[in-house]
């Protein structure tokens, strides 16, 4: 029988933000948006959300939200004037993702471009300038600028995706330049903008691809980046966990010991064309999808990967969280987020292992509680059958000299996180039998028993 293992003993540093996501909730504050997942997104405590392709969706704003040409929109225009900007739509958006209790990580470019004509991914006729653009708009956010805000927004990304398309590509989605080009761009923006915010972090570029292209970005920058950001879309856990720490090694091995490592969009995808797309839409959408999420967060918690940002919480096709017609409606990948939360929320990551590698878990602790988080994903042989659980030094870690309770909580076709079972245990180490169906994910959370319940 498999078995996973959890030793309380053994800390293993923060839980991170593996459940933050791209863009944000649904919702209207002139109350004539029909339907909201507001409330959903509130209970899953989503810690970030990025704002890219926010101007793909209607609800967001469209074509006048986040975009950096949606705000400034002739670029002939001074960028020290607040009249040469138009912010209304954008401050409406970041204060629904800040309303849904979710931190908002700010995509400084555009959104990609799949058709023919492009607007908003060439390359700015005059680098410093937009970068001057991009400050004004920080300050704007963080500072009050023009009527603005003083939000707590850390996370300034620039640009997204350079790499997606070769320089010979007559039809590029996402930068219209060249790579040496999109270095010396990077180099002007990030420069002027760390001179101006030190203390904000500074980073991107957001690459799509390999670590060649990456490599020598890394090796050419002028700027520390504070954070490194990636995507990898998959349909192994592992292939993601491999990429993870490949990003890290190329990082520490260019010195940058204190960059970040981002990987900030990822979701089950077998192929982006034909039918193979078509058939990674549904399974996003599935609890083999769902387990897919789980499996993932729990492999990178255990990570050299600092967080992950899931694609995309905007009604659209790649959205396994809710649906995306009646967005009230949460999907089975939604429950996901909410399990990994419990965990998040005790904020200390225990030793959490598998002997079966068809199981991903991860574990976490505080005072009196813990939190164990499992699932079963393999493409060829997924697990479904009885596993065992093995919990460790509970009562001496956390502090339950009276006893443990436990509350099993089970996401399957049939459940969406309901109770299925409760456990008493009084003794520091104890074992749990139960039986999972294929894609089944589980929360398993442990709080002390008071001293009354010796008496």
């Amino acid at each position: 029988m498999p078995t996973i293992s959890v030793d309380f003993s053994i800390s293993q540093g923060p839980v991170k933000p593996m459940h933050a996501v791209n863009n944000g909730p649904i919702y209207q504050f002139d109350k004539s948006q029909r339907v909201t997942n507001l409330r959903a997104w509130q209970e899953a405590g989503i810690p970030y959300a990025r704002t890219h392709d926010s101007s793909i969706h209607y609800t967001y704003g469209g074509e006048h939200v986040v975009d950096v040409h949606a705000i400034f929109k002739d670029f002939e225009k001074d960028p020290l004037d607040p009249a040469s900007y138009d912010f209304r739509i954008t401050d409406e958006f970041l204060k629904v993702i800040q309303t849904g209790g979710s931190k908002v990580f700010y995509r400084l470019g555009s959104k990609i471009e799949h058709w023919p004509k492009k607007y908003g991914t060439l390359p700015p006729k005059d680098f410093k300038k937009w970068a001057l653009i991009c400050e004004h708009i920080i300050r704007h956010y963080t500072q009050g600028w023009a009527d603005g805000f003083k939000y707590d927004i850390v996370y300034w990304e620039i640009w997204n995706e350079p790499d997606l398309d070769p320089d010979d590509s007559t039809h590029k989605r996402c930068w219209g330049g060249s790579k040496q080009e999109f270095f010396d761009f990077y180099n002007v923006a990030s420069k002027h903008l760390k001179a101006c915010f030190p203390h904000l972090k500074i980073g991107g570029p957001s690459l799509a691809g390999g670590l060649e292209w990456a490599r020598d970005f890394l090796e050419q920058v002028e700027v520390v980046p504070d954070f490194f950001s990636w995507h990898i879309y998959s349909t192994d856990p592992y292939k993601i966990t491999e990429k993870a720490r490949d990003v890290r090694l190329m990082l520490d091995d260019l010195g940058f010991h204190q960059t970040e490592s981002i990987l900030n969009e990822w979701n089950y995808v077998i192929n982006f064309e034909g039918p193979e797309w078509i058939t990674s839409s549904k399974v996003m959408k599935s609890l083999k999808g769902a387990a897919f999420l789980t499996a993932t967060m729990c492999a990178c918690q255990n990570e050299p990967v600092d967080m992950l940002m899931y694609y995309d919480a905007r009604p659209c096709f790649m959205n396994g969280l809710f649906d995306t017609d009646y967005v009230n409606e949460c999907l089975k990948g939604y429950y996901t987020l909410k399990m990994f939360n419990s965990l998040y929320e005790l904020g200390q990551s225990v030793q959490a292992s598998s002997d079966d590698k068809r199981l991903f878990a991860a574990a976490a602790a505080s005072l009196g509680k813990g939190a164990l988080m499992l699932a079963g994903f393999s493409e060829e042989d997924p697990f479904a059958g009885p596993l065992k659980l093995n919990f460790k030094n509970f009562a001496a870690a956390c502090g339950a000299p009276h006893g443990v309770k436990l509350r099993f909580f089970l996401l399957d076709e049939e459940h969406n996180l309901e109770t299925i079972r409760e456990e008493v245990f009084f003794s520091d180490s104890f074992t749990s039998i139960i039986s999972l169906e294929a894609y089944a994910s589980l929360l398993v959370l442990l709080e002390a028993l008071p001293p009354e319940t010796l008496s």
